[in-house]
């Protein structure tokens, strides 16, 4: 079995992902549902040899070291792909995320239209929040792409590992992976603001350190993009706050509350119109009453400002999927199983 002939087969099936277990057949996520490859079965020493043909050596050292290991890994004329090698039961297995290689232009992604609006930003802090496999990174990646294309600027990505990969077009962008770069996030994201950039992109704001030099760099006249792992816009303000000593809670609301400019929430859903997914997005901005909100730590009512502000690009979540859902893009099921108030969503689908 060669693993080039897994991958083809999970590209032209459209998968996002697939899961290579020794012991098992191939499997793919289409659209999310897992689905068998018509393949045999993964050896033990198939499997290895995958290991071997994937990893960067310093990967296959840290797997013999702690059974664990991310890297991301390029197939020439397929795509890009994120991997995590581990143990389960005793045998090898890998988890593979699909970049696909090209950055698919914003207006193709079924955004709404503010989320472009958000690219002409001169600084300040972006925030793109939702579950694992959400479309987050393929938001950013179209972000960047369309400054790409229109500015003169210095862009800095810090990943884990490099997705997408850009290609410096009227801006210069350097490209930045964890393990191979940079040992950290928060040295990597320190020593980035000597670099000269004017806009960074945070993988991810994990832990106190990346979070509080991500807001400085937004303070200090830097456009910062980042993700959070939060299904809302009112939860990714607490989140942050949260990560602060209690001490320090009450400066971090002002330092966030001068900084924030947007908090985009997505959920993918499997569309029935059209083979493919489309997202639903709860979209934040961080207008004087949002700012004041965070302030006074009155969080709670973000969510009815939000709902207030629609004229101006707001959105609920549950409003974005209610669209998606008499649009015939999605089903009334997946529609109230993945609102944040399901009864009220229920009621306005039957309306």
């Amino acid at each position: 079995m060669k693993l080039i002939d897994i991958l083809k087969t999970a590209m032209e099936a459209d998968a996002s992902d697939i899961h290579l277990i020794a012991g098992h057949p191939p499997v793919m996520r289409v659209h999310t549902v897992m689905t068998p490859m018509d393949m045999p079965i993964i050896s033990r020493e198939t499997a290895e040899g995958f290991l071997t043909q994937m990893a960067p050596p310093e990967a296959v050292k840290k797997f013999a070291d702690t059974r664990d290991a991310d890297f991301s890994y390029f197939a020439e004329g397929l795509a890009r792909y994120r991997v995590n090698a581990h143990m389960q039961k005793g045998a090898l297995g890998f988890a593979m995320r699909i970049v696909k290689t090209k950055v698919p232009p914003l207006e193709k992604l079924n955004l709404p239209e503010v989320i472009a609006r958000l690219t002409y930003l001169p600084r300040g802090l972006v925030l793109v929040t939702g579950d694992t496999g959400s479309g987050k990174s393929t938001t950013l990646a179209a972000m960047i792409q369309a400054m790409n294309e229109r500015y003169r600027k210095h862009i800095i990505t810090l990943e884990d590992p490099v997705e997408y990969t850009f290609q410096s077009n009227r801006c210069l962008i350097e490209q930045r992976e964890l393990g191979a770069d940079m040992p950290t996030f928060a040295s990597a994201l320190k020593h980035a603001l000597r670099q000269d950039p004017d806009i960074i992109l945070v993988g991810e704001m994990r832990d106190l350190d990346t979070t509080q030099l991500a807001i400085t760099a937004a303070e200090t006249g830097h456009l910062v993009l980042s993700t959070l792992h939060t299904c809302s816009a009112a939860q990714t303000v607490e989140r942050i706050i949260d990560m602060y000593p209690a001490g320090q809670q009450n400066q971090i609301r002002s330092m966030l509350a001068n900084t924030l400019q947007a908090v985009i929430s997505q959920t993918l859903f499997s569309r029935i119109d059209s083979p493919g997914m489309v997202p639903a997005v709860e979209v934040l901005l961080a207008t004087p009453a949002v700012r004041n909100l965070i302030r006074e730590s009155r969080t709670f009512e973000i969510p009815n400002v939000i709902e207030t502000s629609r004229s101006i690009g707001m959105s609920t979540l549950d409003k974005s999927i209610a669209e998606l859902f008499f649009n015939g893009m999605i089903s009334r099921e997946d529609a109230i199983a993945s609102a944040h108030m399901p009864d009220k969503l229920e009621r306005m689908l039957a309306a």
